[in-house]
């Protein structure tokens, strides 16, 4: 899959850079290197989806940024699976809870069944790089995950960005960055 460079820019109107201080005087978009690195190293992602009467559904689950896409899988009798079927639009959510520091980013777009082998095998090994012994230590609380894709018992989705945001916090310096694919 190759992936996109997305269209990068600042949204002064929730930046820094609308409200300038001391020290925000410079403050800059968000490289989408940067962005990507956050979602390849966060542990803890939080998916929206939406309900069959319209209402969101919000859960935490895990993620693997691979190959210029967000990858979750989830049980077939879940409600964000049953959201899904009906509805493929999705976000996916990851940062640091904290004023003082961080940076969130959100990935929207369509959530699509990644049933192939060779690419199921390869976003496998892509959760196993990075959430390691919790994977794949039969001690791990996610144990079996590969398997339990590989025989069908959860589902693999991707979500290929078609917006991404990410929110900067560091101390009084906040910067809020707009991708478009």
């Amino acid at each position: 899959m190759t992936q996109k460079q997305p269209k990068t820019e600042l949204d002064a109107r929730y930046s820094s850079a609308l409200n300038p201080r001391p020290g925000t005087e410079n403050v800059t978009a968000t490289d989408w290197g940067e962005a990507q690195r956050r979602l390849q190293d966060a542990e803890v992602f939080w998916i929206t989806t939406v309900r069959p009467d319209g209402r969101l559904h919000v859960t935490p689950l895990i993620a693997a940024w691979h190959d210029g896409a967000l990858y979750f899988s989830v049980g077939p009798g879940e409600q964000k699976a049953k959201n899904l079927a009906g509805n493929d639009h999705c976000a996916l959510t990851t940062g640091h809870n904290s004023f003082s520091e961080g940076l969130d980013v959100v990935i929207e777009g369509t959530a699509e069944r990644v049933t192939e082998p060779a690419r199921r095998d390869e976003v496998i090994a892509a959760f196993e790089a990075q959430y390691g012994d919790r994977i794949t230590s039969p001690e791990g609380i996610f144990y079996g995950f590969g398997d339990s894709i590989r025989t069908g018992h959860d589902l693999l989705f991707a979500v290929t960005p078609g917006t991404a945001y990410s929110f900067g916090h560091d101390g009084q310096v906040f910067s809020h960055t707009r991708y478009t694919f």
